[in-house]
């Protein structure tokens, strides 16, 4: 990504870098991994992405562009995987062969997946857990995008029986129906191994040990075809029909699913208000407030309920409620790692809630997921308490809302509301409308001023991320560093596996107490430089005048939301002559010259003195408004 800058002056640091060539992977002759794509351009650019990935991986695949007749919808295309998979089987007598949706992407093959020794190994539909085994659940046990078939009698007997289905059924379908048919015909005879669902990218969970190896990326055509098409029925199977277990707000989630494709399908003139009007009713909420915990969840309804309770008591104040109701879920078995990240996230609304007692707390709207919370987000409530020395209360940004609050730092000028009170606060994409009844004080930069301006709000002048206050919240003198560097992610990238050269060091940003950020901040004062994928670091950098880089990864560059304006947006905002933008880098850091890719900025006092006093002018006018 390469903003282009409003003025001429201006330079960008955004560039791919090139690796030095290392050694060719070793070949893996006994696995094919295949997969087929339409005739289209946007099919044929994640073709040619897959096919780089895995030959960087020394993997032998079978890729074949098909062409999509007048008439055929995406149900006809995907049932001729089928066939194809079974040519490819037929090619390769004695080889392990794999299939992937094009769209998706192997960051590795592990040996427990390369090497499996049963006749069928794959995900779980849905990503599921084992919790969630069976057709009390799943009207079909595969995840279609990703699985293996061994060269094994019983793995080929599979796949030649799903494309017998294929060839005699005049049913509407799509491919996994077909591979449900010869799984339920099969099951008794096959050997099977079911991929953990944290060896998914966006699913990883660093306790668990498991790598993830796959990227999954949709196309966003299940929905549209869902009823469309023939359906498997849990009835008359094991556990069929009770449903125990099953996600309650799956529907909500599909909900979100198709209304993100609509919005997408959508005209900017239609699609802009739309979604305004969506997140001010409090739709936008509804879909996308989760539980309490997030994905890591926890193991039932009831400690799912004491989370939200523990949460809800921490944000409003209620110290002892908060620690009635995690003694409760520490008494009543394993903590799962979300409920340990809603306690910490519990220990930071309970401090900041009941701070400044007898003053009234600020009302400051925050992205406060996923939990325990994230630095850059979290750097709001941190600057208004600290500026101010009063407690600070928590709206939630997607919720509506009819009292004056602040929204100062992050990318959530989308969530402004018109009792909203602006301070530094920008935009991840341009594609939106702000509310331009709301009070602005500053915004993050000239990218958002233009946006307030052509949605018909006033012409803000004062620019300036509040994140760059750190060094006065925390000052640190640089004296002699450690001779390291450290590698800080942005939460989207932490489980990506990644090779880390001698001398590099590796720091988290899962963090929301004060305290926390407080150390964070010490701990990259002491290190040479820094290397992160996170702006709101790179942020911190700039005000203290750290040598950083910022970098993004191969084929990881959508992973962060947005369509990348923020990054020349902050750095116009604070008057820094270039634009930093993610320098895209492979996995293997041990290969990468980060010396040369280097910088090192210093916010002036001139600038942090206007977002000071912005952030201070905010505060007083939304304490005014109550």
């Amino acid at each position: 990504m390469t903003a282009s800058p409003a003025d001429p002056s201006l330079t960008t640091a955004g560039v791919v870098v090139e690796a030095p060539e290392g050694p060719a992977p070793t070949r893996r002759d006994d696995i094919v991994v295949c997969s087929f794509y339409t005739d289209d351009d946007y099919y044929r650019g994640h073709a040619d992405a897959l096919r780089r990935t895995l030959d960087g991986l020394g993997l032998r695949h079978e890729m074949e562009e098909i062409h999509k007749p007048e008439g055929a919808d995406w149900a006809d295309m995907t049932r001729r995987k089928i066939g194809f998979l079974a040519e490819v089987c037929e090619r390769n007598p004695q080889a392990k062969v794999f299939w992937i949706d094009v769209d998706c992407s192997l960051l590795s093959l592990p040996d427990y997946v390369a090497d499996f020794t049963a006749d069928l190994i794959g995900f779980q539909r849905g990503f599921s857990t084992p919790l969630s085994i069976g057709y009390g659940n799943r009207t079909r046990f595969w995840e279609p995008c990703f699985f293996g078939i061994n060269a094994t009698p019983a793995g080929r007997r599979f796949i030649a029986d799903a494309y017998a289905a294929e060839q005699e059924m005049t049913i509407k379908a799509t491919d996994d129906y077909f591979f449900e048919e010869s799984w339920r015909a099969n099951a008794r005879r096959l050997t099977f191994q079911v991929i953990p669902s944290t060896a998914r990218l966006d699913k990883a969970d660093a306790e668990t040990g498991v790598v993830p190896f796959f990227s999954f990326g949709a196309s966003g055509n299940v929905d549209d075809f869902k009823d469309k098409v023939e359906q498997h029925s849990t009835a008359g199977l094991p556990g069929g029909g009770r449903g125990q277990g099953l996600p309650v707000r799956l529907p909500l989630k599909r909900a979100l699913r198709v209304a993100k494709k609509v919005e997408r399908r959508l005209p900017p003139r239609v699609s802009r208000p739309a979604r305004r009007l969506a997140d001010q009713v409090g739709i936008t909420h509804l879909l996308t407030s989760g539980g309490a915990v997030g994905s890591a969840g926890s193991l039932t309804a009831q400690r799912g309920r004491l989370t939200r309770h523990m949460i809800a008591a921490a944000q409003r104040g209620d110290v002892d409620a908060a620690y009635q109701a995690f003694e409760r879920l520490q008494s009543g078995g394993i903590l799962t790692p979300g409920e340990k990240a809603a306690k910490s996230a519990a220990d930071a609304f309970a401090h900041y809630a009941t701070l400044g007692q007898g003053q009234d707390p600020v009302p400051v709207a925050w992205w406060a997921r996923p939990f325990p919370g994230n630095f850059g987000d979290w750097l709001s409530p941190m600057v208004v308490s600290e500026l101010t020395d009063r407690g600070v209360s928590y709206v939630p940004p997607t919720a509506p809302s009819h009292s004056p609050h602040l929204v100062a730092v992050g990318s959530i000028g989308r969530f402004i509301k018109p009792r909203s009170v602006v301070v530094g606060t920008g935009v991840s994409s341009t594609d939106l409308e702000l509310e331009p009844q709301a009070t602005y004080v500053s915004v993050r930069g000239p990218v958002t001023a233009q946006l307030l301006r052509d949605s018909g709000g006033p012409d803000v002048e004062s620019f300036g991320d509040p994140g760059a206050l750190v060094r006065r919240l925390v000052p640190v003198e640089r004296g002699q560093t450690n001779g390291r560097t450290a590698l800080v992610r942005h939460f989207k990238h932490a489980n990506v596996p990644l090779l880390l050269p001698e001398g590099m060091d590796e720091l988290g940003v899962r963090m929301s107490h004060p305290g926390e950020i407080h150390e964070f901040l010490r701990a990259i004062n002491g290190y040479d430089a820094v290397v992160t994928s996170a702006m709101h670091v790179m942020i911190a950098c700039h005000s203290y005048g750290i040598p950083c880089t910022l970098v993004g990864f191969q084929g990881l560059e959508s992973a962060v939301h947005g369509t990348g304006i923020k990054y020349g947006d902050y750095c116009r905002g604070v008057g820094l002559e270039t634009v930093y933008e993610p320098r895209v880098i492979g996995f293997d850091l041990r290969r990468i010259p980060f010396q040369d890719l280097l910088t090192q900025e210093r916010i002036s006092e001139e600038k942090l003195d206007e977002i000071e006093q912005a952030v201070r002018a905010g505060v007083e006018l939304t304490l005014q408004g109550d």
